[in-house]
């Protein structure tokens, strides 16, 4: 966990790190905007409920997201509320936008804030400056910002190239991310060096869906051997089974039993 900031940096981070000083277990909800529910037909309210009650560290929602959740349910998790979105129907899905601020979600009761950047889009220019401007502003509130940093458009042929990944962190901590997600890159001694290399925490993202809990598990625990802080990790919990004991078996993983 970072310690150096000012007090209300330090003490939302405290929340953040909830279960574990080193690791996080983040699941993001805000693919809702993107492609639609995220719930399965059970409900949000359900859904943020079943997670916060299996140690997940933080769960990544946009804000409207909230008025359906009840706020009991962030005395065991975090909330990190999204800023920045776009959808699949749009000419160009990977030119992310702000549709949110942090002084809002200050109000809304946020411990802390989350951008998405697709570094190689078409609309990297200003997503970049997006993020820029997000740092500033959680600079001067104290709140802690996680960056989403992918290598992603029309000119990465692999966004899982260990330069790429690499670079992609780099932008995210030199202008002022606290934390990064970004791509594990299939390899832990290339994975190590990103981490070694980086001066703020970094999580891989969950992959893509897999029916097969097994391997799952098995992604996560490579990603751990590498250094990482830990996985943020998506449609791989929300969309299993049962979303509450996949979050506590990753929990297990990520914590320790």
């Amino acid at each position: 966990m970072i310690s150096n900031g000012a007090f209300g940096r330090r003490l939302r981070l405290r929340r953040l790190y909830r279960n574990d000083s080193e690791r996080l277990l983040i699941v993001p909800l805000d693919h809702s905007v993107t492609q639609g529910p995220v719930t399965g037909g059970t409900g949000i309210d359900a859904l943020v409920g079943r997670l916060a009650t299996n140690r997940v560290d933080a769960i990544v929602l946009h804000k409207g997201a909230l008025r359906h959740v009840d706020p009991e349910w962030f005395s065991a998790t975090s909330l990190i509320v999204h800023l920045s979105a776009s959808t699949v129907l749009a000419p160009d899905p990977d030119a992310k936008y702000l549709v949110a601020g942090v002084e809002e979600s200050l109000r809304l009761g946020a411990d802390a804030v989350s951008v998405h950047v697709n570094l190689g889009s078409d609309g990297e220019q200003r997503q970049i400056a997006d993020l820029a401007a997000v740092a500033e502003a959680c600079d001067r509130w104290n709140v802690p910002l996680l960056a989403m940093m992918y290598p992603r458009g029309p000119r990465i042929s692999n966004p899982r190239d260990p330069a790429l990944v690499q670079h992609a962190v780099t932008v995210a901590a030199d202008l002022g991310a606290d934390l990064v997600k970004t791509p594990y890159v299939g390899s832990v001694a290339e994975m190590k060096e990103i981490v070694a290399c980086a001066p703020v925490p970094v999580v891989t993202v969950g992959g893509p869906r897999n029916d097969d809990e097994g391997q799952v598990l098995a992604h996560v625990a490579e990603a751990l051997n590498s250094g990482v802080a830990g996985v943020a990790m998506g449609r791989n919990v929300f969309e299993a089974p049962d979303p509450g004991a996949m979050a506590g078996k990753l929990a297990d993983l990520i914590h320790g039993v």
